[in-house]
């Protein structure tokens, strides 16, 4: 089973089981078609994160890169800026996407990555009908670019995403012959050519005419790093995020917190009260602590202790919301997929370019779109999230699995920035506390914590909940649409039977053999 966005790239992995490869060949061939499908939110020059159950044992790769080894905050701060600029090269860091596939492809896979990345380049050569979420998105950033990128730095993306004046609409064939051409020279060198060959050449050119800082070592020494998953217990469960610098151990504390709590009703004003005041305190954590550990000390095991949970637990008002917090991104572009074989192998995947398409930056002749994530810094020098060469940023990217025992339950994901906690948060507790199958459990409406008192709730949101919520004191702000609250998917084990549910708030498919 493959669980994801876009039904052409689900129906990709599928090929490669069908084929007689495993979970991860099909979570590559999904997440290499997605950079093609769905360009609007991921890339090859984007960060990928993954977590693989294979033979009793989940394992955890990081494939986010650092900022260029010769850059730090001193420029921006002394312009009197606060973070990074969005567009542009200040907020390109390395791109680990290849990298990753690579690294996945190498420990686990068992077609060759040609194989796997067939079907992306077929997509991005021969074109492909756009689909219609993904044509909303594509027409946003088409005006957000107009109006922001000035520059010949800039002219890349829009004769790359708008060869016509314009987004393509939906139902429209677009192809990208360039990314076709990249995605062979990836696949052909193992991602080697990504950072050591022709396409990191053009990168590095690029870089250099256009006042970039990365660097040849940059590329060349990047590799992906194998992790050991973090995980907590709820409620009989065992819920794995990948450890920071992601901003999973989020999601975590905020589950330690709600454990101390009784729940028996999702549509319940003391549920949705409960939840958004122990998602507050997290990210108050989180914003403090989470950090490249390679730099900083992050202490993960405090933070996700009996101890730690029970001191925030005490803060937490019943019947009045907690003071203002500091306001988090409005932005975020990210895929997700969930992949199962016959086998028992099982696959949690997530790639991004952060804010949609990223900074706005195109390697002339590549196809490839390069990503923001250096937003993920902060500029304050004491900070331990602080901008330094070589460091890797907070990272919003998050994917999820849970276990019961010794016996895996399965992937899951909600994508979107910020909202990635908040939607793990809910979906696990709609699926865990009140009992949802998988697709109802990513059906339920959501709300959206964004800072202080503020609280965004999506279409179909109970109104008589929201009124109860505003009498705890919440600030309530309903949503016209649904596209700034995630993007989910589930693939679970029930028994010999799996049980997927996919994103009703996007093209989401689920393709099963």
């Amino acid at each position: 089973m493959v669980a994801t966005t876009h039904p052409l790239a689900a129906q990709a992995g599928l090929e490669m089981l069908k084929k007689g490869g495993n979970a991860v060949d099909a979570a590559l061939a999904t997440a290499a078609s997605l950079t093609v499908l769905e360009p609007t939110s991921n890339g090859v020059g984007g960060d990928a994160f993954a977590l693989v159950w294979h033979k009793g044992r989940l394992a955890g790769i990081n494939g986010s890169g650092p900022a260029p080894i010769g850059l730090d905050g001193d420029p921006f701060r002394s312009r009197g800026l606060t973070k990074l600029p969005a567009f542009g090269w200040p907020a390109v860091t390395v791109p680990g996407a290849p990298a990753t596939w690579a690294a996945l492809s190498g420990r686990y896979g068992r077609l060759s990555l040609g194989e796997v990345l067939a079907p992306a380049i077929a997509y991005a050569e021969e074109g492909h009908p756009v689909a219609p979420n993904v044509a909303l998105l594509w027409e946003r950033a088409a005006s957000q670019f107009g109006a922001a990128l000035e520059g010949e730095r800039f002219r890349p993306w829009f004769e790359t995403f708008c060869p016509d004046g314009r987004a393509p609409r939906a139902g429209e064939s677009f192809s990208i012959p360039a990314l076709a051409r990249s995605l062979r020279a990836i696949a052909a060198s193992q991602g080697r050519d990504f950072y050591e060959g022709e396409l990191a050449r053009r990168l590095l050119a690029f870089s250099d005419a256009t006042g970039g800082w990365l660097t040849a070592e940059d590329l060349a020494s990047f590799r992906p790093e194998w992790v050991e998953p973090i995980g907590v217990d709820y409620r009989g469960y065992r819920v794995w995020e990948i450890p920071p610098n992601g901003q999973g151990i989020i999601a975590l504390m905020a589950l330690r917190i709600l454990e101390g709590f009784a729940f028996t009703h999702r549509d319940d004003a003391r549920t949705a009260h409960l939840q958004i005041e122990a998602m507050k305190l997290a990210f108050a954590d989180g914003a403090r602590h989470v950090a490249d550990r390679r730099f900083a000390d992050v202490p993960v095991e405090e933070l996700l202790s009996d101890e730690h949970a029970a001191r925030r637990r005490a803060l937490i008002r019943p019947d009045e919301a907690l003071p203002p917090g500091a306001p988090l991104a409005d932005q975020g572009g990210t895929v997700y997929l969930a992949a199962a074989d016959g086998e028992g192998m099982m696959v949690s995947y997530i790639q991004s370019n952060f804010w949609g398409f990223g900074s706005g930056l195109v390697v002339p002749e590549t196809g490839v779109a390069l990503h923001n994530r250096g937003l993920g810094f902060r500029l304050d020098p004491d900070h331990p999230n602080s901008l330094k060469g070589g460091k890797r940023p907070y990272h919003t990217i998050i994917p999820g699995f849970v276990s019961r025992g010794d016996e895996p339950l399965g992937p899951f994901g909600v994508m979107g920035a910020f909202m990635q906690p908040q939607g793990h948060l809910q979906v696990l507790m709609n699926a865990i506390d009140f009992g949802h199958n998988p697709q109802e459990a990513l059906d339920a409406p959501r709300w959206q914590w964004t800072s202080g008192r503020t609280v965004e709730v999506e279409p179909g949101f109970p109104h008589p909940l929201a009124l109860a919520l505003a009498r705890k004191g919440h600030d309530l702000r309903p949503a016209l649409e649904s596209t700034s609250f995630g993007r989910g998917q589930i693939i679970w084990r029930m028994g010999k039977t799996l049980a997927g549910g996919t994103e009703p708030r996007a093209d989401g498919a689920i393709a099963a053999w």
